[in-house]
């Protein structure tokens, strides 16, 4: 069974063992490989209420002690060569604020984020090699797909095509200047070539059915359910995308973990699995098996993504301990609140009917199940007591041990190179 984690676990014999001083995720705490979950025991804080479709707006991120306050930023790899400094050593890297030259990538402390770039580029893909035959067949049959159906396919389509873009520019435009490490710095590169890969993924999927592309790229201004998930995004990076933001004091150190939590845990961990569960359970019913495939392969980069920014998140908490106050995990908690709400509002939007198996009311019970699993992998409580995954067939769909893909079109177990056979 896969570690949803780290899907391709099983493929790293040999690989260098991680580096014991930087803290993982929890990786045992996963929503679809466990058929048990050990909840702690938790109070649950009042739930969060969206009127009218408002996105809330960003609450000012909770403040600690004005002794930490002094500031201290780190890095960016630009500054002025100093000849004769002496050599890095292991110890002088940070995650954030580091003040070690950032343009030697040797030696490694985090050694989990080297490997988790290199499995990253071993598992390349290209939208163009998914046949799409069918799915256009499909498409163009007028019985073949019920208006239901054919919602769920644009809705989808409009919400994944801008939100990739929204994450790439998250990564290239604020995140990647403000993590002061080479070798995570190495993944959020390879991160955000995937991302672009993924709205090409989507535009590959438009262009192929015929789809009106104004109307689907343009959705997230037109559509309610799917402009709230994007704005609710959009202030978060705006925020680290300010150019005169920068990290070193007690503040803005927070408001870097905050965002970081609200794109890696929220955007990336809560707000795709509507979609995912929706196209993918199309796929299992032999129908839109191109559309479902592509987005089997996203899926499967983009636990990768949330699990290398997890891993970020934990390993600054270790580094900064005194970020981790009460007043901002109940902050963190309102916040992946916001987002279920958010979530679950997109379901009834996309499935105000049931079909495929599926209904909007599952999707809840769903999302609390995944939520209660994203607090767990970052240290908060619970939110969801009791919540359980109505979808254990999602399992089969990240199981790399699988030879061919439940859809029985090729095998989806990729390499680069020669070393993958598709017959």
């Amino acid at each position: 069974m896969l570690d949803w984690d780290d899907p391709i676990a099983p493929f790293k014999a040999g690989a260098a063992p991680r580096d014991n001083r930087a803290l993982m995720a929890n990786e045992a705490l996963t929503e679809v490989e466990r058929d048990t979950y050990a909840a702690p025991a938790a109070a649950t804080p009042r739930p969060v209420t969206l009127h009218d479709g408002a996105v809330p707006a960003v609450p000012p991120v909770a403040d600690g002690g004005s002794d930490l306050d002094e500031i201290d930023h780190g890095v960016t790899g630009l500054e002025e060569l100093e000849f004769g400094a002496q050599r890095i050593a292991v110890d002088d890297k940070k995650m954030i604020n580091c003040r070690a030259d950032l343009n030697q990538l040797v030696p490694f402390k985090y050694k989990w984020a080297w490997q988790k770039y290199l499995d990253a580029c071993a598992n390349h893909w290209m939208p163009q090699e998914i046949n799409m035959n069918a799915d256009i067949s499909l498409w163009k049959d007028p019985n073949g797909l019920t208006d239901d159906e054919r919602t769920i396919i644009k809705r989808n389509l409009g919400f994944f095509s801008t939100a990739d873009s929204l994450v790439a520019n998250n990564l290239v435009l604020a995140v990647y200047r403000l993590i002061t490490n080479p070798e995570c710095r190495q993944y959020l590169l390879r991160q955000a070539f995937e991302e672009a890969l993924h709205t090409h993924a989507y535009q590959y999927c438009i262009e192929s059915l015929g789809l009106d592309e104004a109307e689907i790229f343009n959705m997230y201004r037109e559509v309610p359910s799917v402009h709230n998930k994007a704005s609710w995004a959009l202030q978060f990076t705006e925020s680290l995308g300010d150019p005169t933001f920068n990290t070193g004091t007690h503040h803005d150190d927070q408001r870097l973990l905050r965002d970081l939590i609200a794109f890696y845990v929220v955007f990336e961990g809560i707000f795709f699995y509507v979609g995912f569960v929706q196209i993918l359970s199309m796929g299992r019913r032999n129908k839109m098996t191109g559309v479902a495939e592509q987005f089997q392969y996203i899926l499967r980069d983009e636990s990768m993504h949330m699990n290398f920014g997890i891993d970020v998140i934990n390993q600054i908490k270790v580094e900064n301990p005194h970020l981790w106050t009460e007043a901002f995990q109940q902050e963190m908690t309102a916040i992946v609140r916001e987002a279920v709400e958010l979530e679950i509002a997109y379901a009834h939007d996309t499935m105000p009917r049931g079909i495929l198996g599926l209904n909007a009311n599952m999707f809840e019970d769903y999302l609390g199940f995944i939520a209660n699993r994203r607090c767990a992998q970052i240290g908060l409580p619970e939110q969801y007591p009791g919540a359980a995954n109505p979808f254990p067939w999602m399992s089969e769909v990240i199981d790399l041990k699988k030879e061919k893909n439940f859809f029985e079109t090729r095998v989806t177990e990729y390499q680069t190179g020669g070393a993958l056979s598709w017959d």
